[in-house]
């Protein structure tokens, strides 16, 4: 491993001239990278157009503007307010969801091609949100809570299929190169999303904001077709012929696989605790939202504003330190460097929960995420199969991620009566965990094999995983 030096550091504009000299070279290069960048960034503008929306919901006191009717009678019937546990609800229900969802993805891996699941994950999603904008003009009670359920499970699933087939297209040594701009592409595209409802919220309204959204899914579903090619010829090289035929096997393959093997069990470890960090950050920064920005349309705003901060950061190391630090140093630094600054944007927070410093940890905390450690542990998947690619990593990427939400927007509920400080110190022994996740994926990572044979199909010169059978 070769140390940097003070020029590798040094942020300069002939620096920066030579970082886009070479993403113009590798554009050049690679067309399939082209449709990628396109691809990411028009899923990640929808997905953030509806983000603000969704987070706002989520924050709202107000139980009858997010729940069924039935529901709140419930609740006033057992001698509680339901608009005090709107956060612990509304995850408790996407986990259900996610949980009767993850089945159903699983035999649609199992049973049909790669060329019929991937468009047919994307028809679904623009269907909903075509269901969606005629209840957002009409007054049926439930709503809001039913949206918020739903994008959760777009959100994961729909970016879960996206990296799948990008481990699919490139391989590993392609995708340290490229992988840091595609997350750029990404990134500009969580930029663009919060800008449209900042500025279109008002004078268009909440429900003509999702066919903005399902025009985004709809270029996706064009991006998909035009890299077919790409992912057959990578396969062909590799001498694999398996990836447009249905991989078979369980539908719960993917939680065997992730119990089975080390480094996805580490993955899911990491997984499991590092979304316990962020779950216990967004319910602190509703609490926030609850007191200083009341409503829908402030709540959005203040919402579009947060994030547009965390990927305008994103994007800054995505381009300038994230494909430097993949190829010179693979994945350790990717993956560890995020968590330590968590360790020590808890010590501050424990030490200090001021509103403002809230809000700087989570953009800091969401921007280490997406810029490092979620291209590092991506390019982890270009080296193992394609079980583990579509069903290994949507099991983690869902009901591990949803059952991480559930677990700690309760403790969350039980942690905060003692003030934020606790929930705070609480926080940084769960980020531990994480860390200790983290550490784990590196030393198993060392033991996959090459690129090339993780490209053959499970059983196809290796022994079939069990899960498989």
């Amino acid at each position: 491993m070769s140390v940097a030096t003070d020029a590798d550091l040094r942020v300069s504009p002939i620096a920066i001239a030579g970082r886009f000299r070479r993403l113009r070279t590798e554009l050049a290069a690679s067309p399939p990278l082209w449709w990628a960048l396109l691809y990411f960034f028009s899923l990640l503008c929808g997905y953030y157009v509806l983000r603000p929306v969704r987070d706002a919901m989520g924050a709202s006191g107000d139980a009858a503007a997010v729940f069924p009717r039935w529901l709140v009678d419930w609740s006033g019937d057992a001698g509680f307010a339901l608009g005090e546990y709107t956060l612990q609800v509304l995850f408790s229900m996407t986990f259900v969801a996610m949980v009767l969802a993850q089945p159903v993805y699983g035999a649609l891996v199992a049973r049909f091609p790669r060329r019929v699941f991937l468009p047919a994950v994307y028809l679904f999603f623009i269907a909903c949100l075509a269901g969606f904008y005629w209840l957002f003009h009409t007054t049926m009670p439930g709503r809001g809570a039913a949206f918020f359920v739903w994008t959760a499970v777009f959100n994961l699933f729909a970016v879960t299929v996206f990296w799948s087939f990008m481990a699919d297209v490139f391989d590993n040594e392609h995708a340290k190169r490229v992988y840091g701009y595609i997350g750029a592409g990404g990134t500009i595209g969580a930029l663009v999303g919060p800008g449209i409802t900042r500025v279109l919220v008002g004078p268009l309204g909440l429900a003509n904001l999702l066919l903005v959204s399902a025009g985004c899914l709809a270029v996706c579903l064009l991006c998909i077709v035009k890299l077919r090619p790409w992912a057959l010829r990578r396969e062909r090289k590799a001498g694999a012929h398996g990836g447009e035929e249905a991989m078979g096997g369980s539908v719960l393959a993917g939680l065997k696989l992730v119990w089975e093997q080390p480094l996805l069990r580490a993955l899911a470890i990491t997984g499991f605790f590092g979304v316990g960090v962020g779950t216990l950050l967004y319910n602190e920064q509703a609490q926030i939202v609850r007191e200083f920005y009341p409503g829908p349309e402030a709540g959005t705003r203040y919402y579009a504003t947060v994030d547009w901060a965390v990927n305008g950061l994103t994007l800054l190391v995505q381009l300038f330190v994230t494909r430097w630090l993949l190829r010179r140093h693979g994945v350790a630094p990717a993956l560890l460097v995020p968590a330590a600054a968590i360790l020590v944007g808890y010590c501050m927070l424990a030490a200090s929960p001021l509103p403002i410093l809230v809000a700087m940890v989570q953009v800091a905390t969401r921007a280490g995420e997406f810029s490092l450690a979620k291209p590092g542990r991506e390019t982890l998947y270009t080296r193992v199969d394609r079980e583990a690619r579509y069903k290994a990593k949507a099991a983690i990427d869902t009901a591990i991620y949803r059952g991480s939400d559930l677990t700690f927007v309760w403790l969350h509920k039980g942690l905060a009566i003692f003030g934020s400080s606790v929930v705070f110190a609480t926080g940084f022994f769960i980020a531990l965990g994480m860390t200790a996740g983290a550490w784990s994926v590196v030393r198993a990572q060392r033991a996959l094999p090459d690129a090339q044979d993780s490209d053959r199909p499970a059983g196809e010169g290796k022994e079939p995983s069990p899960a498989s059978r």
